[in-house]
């Protein structure tokens, strides 16, 4: 068998938009975008209602079997043979000896379409011995082409969760700097790149970095890291599958008071109000800006920059009872440490302009709330009760005592 012939060309009709794998089970929703049952199916089971693949809003979760295409790829399967792990091993070092050679376009390529086949062929190459080492050498040199370093972070996002590679490439990407700098790769990605570049930059940086050292690292001034990621969700309201992995991202790396007051300079609040207000929003979106607001109100400068926002207090009134039980939470978080905790009048004013007294009062006596939550809300209506009763003035808040202990101040 020659080497062109062992890795062989999938059809991209045959790929699933979410996994990338061949389909096993090909259904189509009522967009007329084809998944793999799979897939699909946990994309909606976890409170999706868009496709995936146009973001339009579905008018039925339903779908149907693609019997066609499923015909198609079961013939495509038994038409083609795999190559032996020799053939296979063979392939890889001369990958390897590609890469190292700086011959760059045609090798990635080939991988990209290697890793894309299956689990199998991922596993296979995440623990060929010294594979991730050359591939990550490619992103520590200086003025790669951004189309070279697209296909090395695709490569890294298909096979960052098999077994060990995350931990190989903490190593690699954060205990070899500044010998090895990878960094400038990924933000030159954030900056330049195509946006399914970009989602696949975040899968491999969260994948990574999963301890306290790293995430500091990461959000370091230094690294010029968070500025980047702050503009990828001040720019464009639309692209809502990218704000949803950002957004994720930041939630895992604010660890630190630093990190929170040097997201809050960055201007993520205006950032958080602007998407929740959003009518095209997508309900993960607003679900991980309300748990994002409740980590920047630890800090007094979160707490400044919310007091001052003109949009963000009607927003979050707005999406009480509209999204998830633990959203729902953390936007009562929100309120009760500014109003209650803090007693920040300003808040109070807004809130209660916004029909907050109502909309609490729906939260408190909802059948699922209990402990914390429902004694914030009994705290916030007093809190609010008290707002409206003074016209204005809010002297009264001064005065009010909160016997609930949730959030400290930084």
């Amino acid at each position: 068998m020659g080497r062109d012939e062992l890795c062989i060309t999938v059809p991209s009709l045959f790929h699933c938009p979410i996994s990338l794998d061949v389909m096993n089970s090909p259904v189509s929703l009522c967009t007329g975008v084809t998944y793999d049952r799979s897939s699909i199916q946990h994309w909606l089971e976890s409170g999706h209602d868009t496709c995936p693949a146009t973001m339009q809003v579905l008018s039925s979760k339903d779908f149907v079997p693609n019997l066609t295409l499923r015909r198609l790829i079961s013939l495509w399967t038994s038409s083609t043979s795999s190559p032996s792990p020799a053939d296979l091993e063979e392939k890889v070092m001369v990958w390897m000896e590609e890469i190292n050679n700086a011959k760059f376009e045609r090798c990635l390529d080939s991988i990209v379409e290697f890793v894309s086949r299956g689990e199998v062929n991922r596993r296979f190459l995440a623990s060929f011995d010294g594979f991730l080492e050359t591939i990550v050498g490619v992103l520590s040199v200086n003025g790669m082409q951004i189309r070279v370093l697209e296909s090395v972070i695709r490569i890294l996002s298909l096979i960052v969760l098999e077994n060990g590679v995350n931990e190989k490439l903490q190593k690699l990407i954060f205990k070899s700097y500044p010998n090895s700098n990878c960094l400038p790769s990924f933000i030159s990605i954030l900056r330049n790149g195509s946006l399914e570049s970009k989602m696949a930059c975040f899968t491999v940086l969260e994948s990574v970095t999963t301890d306290n050292e790293s995430k500091r690292f990461i959000a370091g001034v230094e690294s010029n890291f968070l500025p980047v990621i702050i503009h990828l969700i001040k720019i464009d309201n639309d692209d809502q599958e990218l704000h949803d992995v950002v957004l994720s991202f930041l939630i895992a790396v604010s660890v630190t008071r630093s990190i929170k007051s040097q997201l809050v300079q960055l201007g993520i609040v205006e950032a958080l109000s602007n998407m929740m207000s959003s009518q095209n929003a997508a309900i993960s979106v607003v679900e991980k800006s309300l748990k994002m607001l409740s980590i920047v109100c630890t800090c007094a400068d979160g707490r400044s920059a919310l007091s001052s926002d003109q949009k963000c207090w009607g927003a979050i009134v707005k999406r009480l009872m509209k999204v998830t039980k633990t959203a729902t939470e953390d936007a009562v978080v929100v309120l009760w440490s500014m109003c209650c905790l803090f007693r920040d009048e300003t808040v109070v004013e807004k809130v209660v302009s916004s029909n907050g007294v109502t909309k609490v009062l729906l939260v408190m006596q909802s059948e699922v709330r209990e402990g914390n939550v429902r004694r914030m809300c009994g705290e916030l209506i007093k809190v609010l009760r008290l707002g409206c009763k003074n016209g204005g003035g809010f002297s009264g808040v001064v005065s009010y005592e909160t016997k609930t202990t949730h959030i400290m101040p930084c």
